[in-house]
């Protein structure tokens, strides 16, 4: 273990041209966001299947096979852990530390910008407003441990081996294609979401905090226009939006959790039932 944290230490620690965070450079950041964002796709995949015996979406995204939270936890937690990699000690807390709070913003800024709760923990023992609990904490502490001196160093020999294969010029440009079309996905979601949500509101009288507002001021915005309208059933149909966000859910204002797959009729929110769940 000692010896793939110096490698890795030695690995990110290089001089490197060009801007850089923390020691790393724009380009390994970006490229750990998307390999982990795939890796976490297939992780939340085929835990889908295990635990309800269908294949589902479990992507962030609206279009390809990303789950941004994997992505995102990994690049702050390889940028902010490596001063903690002196001991498994000093990673279980700093993983507990940094874990905790970059739960709690991403379930913020869901609940902000997409008004959606992505997860809810207000039922588990020690949370803090159903976004983070000691339970998971504990569980960031020890998956920084394994991530840090077993997994991490894994990623980037294999990244390495990639870039001594490779032209560096051609890998830098597949990188930041792959971002540009995430960024643009990101928007394109958020706005698929807003589409969504504020039509499930107006159909179905749903009792929102922002009710009125979304009523009367967003619904009309959106769907007035029938150009816009019909772009929007077109693309971000009650289908296609429940079968990528298959566990979309809001709050409304006495604090219940209303999964939108209830008021998508008949459609299924997966792809395909592997095997019944006993």
């Amino acid at each position: 273990m000692e010896k793939a944290l110096k490698e890795l230490n030695v690995e990110t620690n290089k001089k490197k041209k060009g801007f850089t965070i923390l020691g790393i450079s724009i380009y390994k950041i970006l490229a750990y966001f998307i390999i982990y964002s795939i890796l976490g796709y297939i992780i939340e995949t085929l835990y889908g299947i295990l635990t309800k015996g269908v294949w589902e979406s479990r992507q962030s995204f609206l279009y390809g096979p990303f789950c941004g939270i994997y992505g995102l936890g990994a690049v702050v937690l390889i940028l902010s852990l490596q001063y903690f990699n002196k001991s498994a000690n000093k990673l279980f807390i700093g993983g507990f530390i940094v874990g905790s709070i970059v739960e709690y913003l991403v379930s913020l800024i869901g609940e902000l910008i997409f008004n959606v709760k992505w997860w809810d923990y207000s039922h588990m023992p020690l949370n803090i407003n159903g976004r983070i609990c000691v339970y998971y904490s504990i569980f960031w502490g020890f998956l920084a441990v394994y991530f840090m001196m077993s997994f991490h160093p894994k990623i980037e020999k294999f990244i390495n081996q990639i870039e001594a294969k490779k032209p560096m010029k051609v890998l830098k440009v597949i990188t930041v294609i792959i971002s540009v079309f995430l960024l643009f996905d990101l928007l394109i979601t958020m706005y698929a979401l807003q589409a969504f949500i504020v039509r499930k509101v107006y159909e179905y009288n749903l009792n929102v905090s922002n009710k009125e507002y979304v009523i009367n001021e967003m619904y009309g915005k959106l769907y007035d226009n029938e150009k816009t309208a019909n772009f929007i059933y077109k693309y971000f149909s009650d289908e296609k939006m429940i079968k990528t966000f298959p566990n979309l859910k809001i709050q409304d204002v006495d604090g219940n959790m209303l999964y939108l797959d209830q008021y998508v009729g008949n459609i299924q929110p997966y792809y395909l039932k592997i095997f019944e769940k006993k």
